[in-house]
């Protein structure tokens, strides 16, 4: 994983270099995120906001690194009752790196990997932090649409690629052992 990040920085610098024009925007939108893995979870929405940084490197090809707050996790219905409203809320600061294709002037396609630091974890106001990794890896693939110079909307799934429960803690052994991130982003975003 480290060569993964560290060829992220190395590619990110020589763009940064040679970016032929480099524009800034705010972004913000819709999540529905999940567990993946063993544990038997539903769909949680919830939201993400932050900026971005679009460096064209060619015509139709661009780096795009975020800085995202995003707040994810999964809801859970307790056993032997039909109350599905509990949920497990981890709020994560998410650094994805993408490469934005554009397609048509309009229509862009992207795909990139995701490093996020959890900084909150909370099931029913009880702070659950110290069982989740502080760290998780995604990878990052979607779609978007430039109605204007200025103003788009995109659509982007992350996979996790990485546990989410720390294995020293003891009470969720193995039963969450291959969770993982996984989370649709509907985006309303604004390039200055």
């Amino acid at each position: 994983m480290k060569k993964l990040i560290l060829s992220a920085i190395a590619i990110m610098a020589f763009t940064l270099s040679n970016a032929q024009e480099t524009r800034f925007g705010v972004k913000g939108g819709l999540n529905l995120s999940n567990f993946t893995g063993e544990a038997n979870n539903k769909v949680r929405a919830s939201f993400h906001v932050g900026g971005f940084a679009e460096i064209k490197v060619i015509e139709r090809l661009a780096i795009q690194p975020e800085l995202l707050y995003s707040s994810q996790g999964a809801r859970y219905r307790v056993d032997g009752t039909s109350d599905s409203g509990r949920a497990y809320k981890l709020d994560y600061i998410n650094i994805p790196v993408l490469a934005k294709f554009y397609v048509t002037k309009e229509f862009t396609v992207e795909a990139g990997p995701q490093i996020g630091f959890l900084v909150s974890a909370k099931n029913e106001d009880q702070d659950i932090k110290d069982a989740f990794k502080g760290t998780d890896y995604g990878f990052n693939f979607g779609a978007g649409y430039n109605f204007t110079d200025n103003i788009s909307v995109g659509l982007r799934y992350t996979v996790g690629i990485s546990s989410l429960i720390d294995r020293d803690y003891d009470d969720f052994g193995s039963y969450f052992d291959s969770s993982k991130n996984s989370n649709l982003q509907l985006s309303l975003a604004y390039i200055f």
